[in-house]
Parts: structure tokens; sequence; C-alpha cells
């Protein structure tokens, strides 16, 4: 499946920025830039997953219908999480100051980072062999 591939893609270069300075200006738009594309690309991916599931938000869904309807059938998926993700995923375009960025940096990391490396190792579990055979 294409979107996974891509999640996966997308997920070995965010999984560099652990060894990376955080507390560097650069490095930390870095960083958030990578965890915009992975959390555009993660609720996609979830979307793709609900049409194979018949679920009717994948037609219509937004990203928070798509990841509420995601809790029920994935067990991988922590709700706060996704949920927060989204909500900062919203928001960072609205940090201005040095600090909330080193912050959003660093929650990305620590949190963030392992929920998507969740969702690879989860959609893994579910589907198997099956990911090359769905669109």
């Amino acid at each position: 499946m294409k979107k996974f591939d891509n999640h996966l893609g997308a997920l070995e270069s965010l999984l560099q920025a652990p060894e990376q300075d955080l507390t560097n200006e650069f490095v930390q738009a870095g960083v958030i830039n990578k965890f915009v594309l992975q959390f555009e690309l993660g609720w996609k991916l979830l979307k793709a997953l609900l049409a194979v599931e018949g679920d009717p938000k994948a037609a219509t869904g937004s990203p928070r219908d798509v990841l509420k309807a995601s809790f029920s059938w994935l067990d991988c998926l922590d709700e706060e999480t996704w949920l927060s993700m989204l909500r900062d995923r919203n928001t960072v375009t609205h940090i201005y100051d040095a600090k909330n960025a080193e912050l959003l940096a660093s929650v990305i990391v620590s949190r963030y980072l392992p929920a998507f490396q969740r969702l690879a190792d989860g959609v893994r579990d579910r589907y198997g062999d099956e990911l090359d055979e769905l669109a």
C-alpha cells in the first residue's frame, strides 16, 4: 500500500530527530515540519484503511472524524495522543517564539514519534502481507 510506504519513508527521516540538537532553532523548525508531514501521512493512511474496513467516515471524514473512527478498530492508537497531535498540527503555524518551538519539538520526539512508530507496527501486525495488495 503506497500510503503505508509513504508513512514509513517519512517516519525513517523523523526517527533521526532524537539524535539532533533540539535547542537549535533550525533543527526545531525541521522537526516540526517533519511532524506536520508525518501527521498528514498518518491520518491519510488511517483514512485509506477505514475505506478497506468499509467505514463510511473514509469517504467524507475530516482528520478528527477519521481519527475517532480509527480508535475503535486499531488498538495501537492512543486517542489522547493522536488528538493532541491534531491540535498541535492545527496550531503549529502560530508558534512565534523559541520556547514554544523547543517545547513542541521535545513533545514530538518524546510522545509523538513513538505514536507514529506504534501506528506503523500496528498496521503491519493487523494487515501483514495484505498491505502489498491494498490500494
